[in-house]
Protein backbone atom coordinates (compact mmCIF):
# COMPACT_ATOMS: atom_id res chain seq x y z
CA UNK A 1 0.00 0.00 0.00
CA UNK A 2 2.54 2.53 0.55
CA UNK A 3 4.31 2.43 -2.97
CA UNK A 4 0.39 2.62 -3.89
CA UNK A 5 0.39 5.80 -1.93
CA UNK A 6 3.60 6.69 -3.08
CA UNK A 7 2.43 6.50 -6.55
CA UNK A 8 -0.03 8.62 -6.14
CA UNK A 9 1.36 11.26 -4.79
CA UNK A 10 4.13 11.56 -7.75
CA UNK A 11 1.34 11.55 -10.28
CA UNK A 12 -0.50 14.56 -8.15
CA UNK A 13 3.35 16.07 -7.71
CA UNK A 14 3.46 15.88 -11.61
CA UNK A 15 -0.20 17.33 -12.12
CA UNK A 16 0.64 20.49 -9.43
CA UNK A 17 3.95 20.85 -11.74
CA UNK A 18 1.32 20.93 -14.99
CA UNK A 19 -0.98 23.33 -13.50
CA UNK A 20 1.67 25.63 -12.21
CA UNK A 21 1.40 25.13 -8.35
CA UNK A 22 4.82 23.91 -8.32
CA UNK A 23 7.83 26.06 -9.67
CA UNK A 24 10.69 23.68 -8.57
CA UNK A 25 11.87 20.75 -11.05
CA UNK A 26 13.68 19.55 -8.13
CA UNK A 27 11.40 17.47 -6.38
CA UNK A 28 11.49 15.62 -3.42
CA UNK A 29 11.63 11.69 -2.91
CA UNK A 30 8.30 10.79 -1.11
CA UNK A 31 8.68 9.36 1.91
CA UNK A 32 4.76 7.28 3.20
CA UNK A 33 5.49 6.46 6.34
CA UNK A 34 2.43 4.08 8.77
CA UNK A 35 0.46 6.36 10.95
CA UNK A 36 1.71 6.73 14.48
CA UNK A 37 -1.66 7.13 15.80
CA UNK A 38 -4.77 4.95 13.75
CA UNK A 39 -6.50 7.94 14.18
CA UNK A 40 -4.70 9.78 11.87
CA UNK A 41 -4.69 7.63 9.30
CA UNK A 42 -3.15 3.96 8.30
CA UNK A 43 -0.45 6.55 6.19
CA UNK A 44 0.90 9.55 6.41
CA UNK A 45 3.61 11.92 4.73
CA UNK A 46 5.36 15.00 5.09
CA UNK A 47 5.95 15.95 1.18
CA UNK A 48 4.20 19.22 1.47
CA UNK A 49 6.64 20.58 4.30
CA UNK A 50 9.33 19.42 2.31
CA UNK A 51 7.98 20.98 -0.50
CA UNK A 52 6.97 24.46 1.08
CA UNK A 53 10.44 24.92 1.68
CA UNK A 54 12.01 24.77 -1.63
CA UNK A 55 9.12 26.52 -2.73
CA UNK A 56 8.98 28.83 0.29
CA UNK A 57 4.85 28.91 0.66
CA UNK A 58 2.58 27.45 3.27
CA UNK A 59 2.66 23.80 3.66
CA UNK A 60 -0.64 22.97 4.34
CA UNK A 61 -1.77 25.09 0.84
CA UNK A 62 0.34 22.65 -0.70
CA UNK A 63 -0.87 19.55 0.73
CA UNK A 64 -4.69 20.94 0.15
CA UNK A 65 -3.15 21.61 -3.61
CA UNK A 66 -1.38 17.94 -3.49
CA UNK A 67 -5.03 16.50 -2.16
CA UNK A 68 -6.81 18.06 -4.95
CA UNK A 69 -4.59 16.42 -7.61
CA UNK A 70 -5.01 12.90 -6.19
CA UNK A 71 -6.34 10.52 -8.80
CA UNK A 72 -7.15 7.37 -6.92
CA UNK A 73 -8.15 4.97 -10.18
CA UNK A 74 -8.36 2.13 -7.93
CA UNK A 75 -10.05 3.43 -5.31
CA UNK A 76 -7.88 2.71 -2.49
CA UNK A 77 -7.80 5.52 -0.13
CA UNK A 78 -11.02 6.53 1.64
CA UNK A 79 -9.80 10.23 2.15
CA UNK A 80 -7.05 12.04 2.89
CA UNK A 81 -6.77 14.66 5.78
CA UNK A 82 -4.50 17.38 6.16
CA UNK A 83 -3.04 18.10 9.71
CA UNK A 84 -0.74 20.07 11.61
CA UNK A 85 1.74 21.75 9.73
CA UNK A 86 0.77 20.29 6.56
CA UNK A 87 1.27 16.41 7.29
CA UNK A 88 -1.48 14.43 4.47
CA UNK A 89 -3.01 11.62 6.10
CA UNK A 90 -4.06 8.34 3.87
CA UNK A 91 -7.27 6.61 5.12
CA UNK A 92 -7.04 3.51 3.24
CA UNK A 93 -10.73 1.58 2.70
CA UNK A 94 -11.12 -1.74 3.83
CA UNK A 95 -11.88 -3.12 0.82
CA UNK A 96 -8.39 -2.26 -0.55
CA UNK A 97 -7.28 -4.49 2.52
CA UNK A 98 -9.52 -7.13 1.26
CA UNK A 99 -8.65 -6.88 -2.63
CA UNK A 100 -5.10 -7.22 -1.62
CA UNK A 101 -4.99 -10.06 1.06
CA UNK A 102 -6.89 -12.33 -1.68
CA UNK A 103 -4.26 -11.12 -4.80
CA UNK A 104 -1.53 -12.70 -1.96
CA UNK A 105 -3.55 -15.59 -1.30
CA UNK A 106 -4.02 -16.20 -4.75
CA UNK A 107 -0.77 -16.52 -5.69
CA UNK A 108 0.31 -19.03 -3.17
CA UNK A 109 4.08 -19.93 -2.79
CA UNK A 110 4.59 -17.73 -5.89
CA UNK A 111 4.10 -14.07 -3.57
CA UNK A 112 6.92 -12.05 -3.91
CA UNK A 113 8.60 -13.73 -6.49
CA UNK A 114 10.10 -11.66 -9.28
CA UNK A 115 12.64 -12.19 -12.28
CA UNK A 116 15.05 -10.35 -11.44
CA UNK A 117 17.74 -12.94 -11.74
CA UNK A 118 16.05 -14.00 -14.97
CA UNK A 119 17.23 -17.57 -15.41
CA UNK A 120 21.02 -16.54 -14.74
CA UNK A 121 22.86 -19.72 -13.31
CA UNK A 122 24.55 -19.30 -9.49
CA UNK A 123 25.69 -21.66 -7.61
CA UNK A 124 24.98 -21.30 -3.73
CA UNK A 125 27.65 -23.43 -1.50
CA UNK A 126 27.59 -23.29 2.14
CA UNK A 127 27.61 -25.80 5.30
CA UNK A 128 30.85 -27.56 4.91
CA UNK A 129 31.16 -29.54 7.89
CA UNK A 130 34.67 -31.20 8.22
CA UNK A 131 33.43 -35.07 7.88
CA UNK A 132 36.28 -35.96 10.02
CA UNK A 133 35.48 -34.11 13.01
CA UNK A 134 32.54 -33.11 15.19
CA UNK A 135 29.36 -30.87 13.83
CA UNK A 136 27.88 -27.92 15.86
CA UNK A 137 25.73 -25.25 15.90
CA UNK A 138 28.20 -23.16 13.53
CA UNK A 139 27.45 -25.92 10.81
CA UNK A 140 23.58 -25.95 11.68
CA UNK A 141 23.44 -22.11 11.39
CA UNK A 142 25.23 -22.09 8.10
CA UNK A 143 22.82 -24.72 6.47
CA UNK A 144 20.14 -22.54 7.11
CA UNK A 145 21.32 -19.29 6.29
CA UNK A 146 22.50 -20.66 2.58
CA UNK A 147 19.59 -22.35 2.30
CA UNK A 148 17.22 -19.16 3.14
CA UNK A 149 19.95 -17.03 0.34
CA UNK A 150 19.19 -19.79 -2.19
CA UNK A 151 15.52 -19.78 -1.88
CA UNK A 152 15.50 -15.76 -2.30
CA UNK A 153 17.72 -16.18 -5.26
CA UNK A 154 15.48 -18.59 -7.12
CA UNK A 155 12.58 -16.89 -5.85
CA UNK A 156 14.02 -13.97 -7.35
CA UNK A 157 14.15 -15.77 -10.70
CA UNK A 158 17.75 -17.16 -10.62
CA UNK A 159 18.30 -20.98 -11.54
CA UNK A 160 19.94 -21.88 -8.51
CA UNK A 161 22.42 -25.02 -7.12
CA UNK A 162 22.81 -26.00 -4.20
CA UNK A 163 26.60 -26.83 -3.09
CA UNK A 164 27.11 -28.36 0.95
Amino acid sequence: MKNRIADILRRALAACHEQGLLKTDDLPGIEVELAKDPAHGDYATNLAMILASREKTNPRFLAAALSKAIEDPDGILERVEIAGPGFMNFFVRAEAWVRRLAAVHAQGDRYGGMDFGRGKKVQVEFVSANPTGPLHIGHARGAVVGDVIANLMAAAGYAVSREY
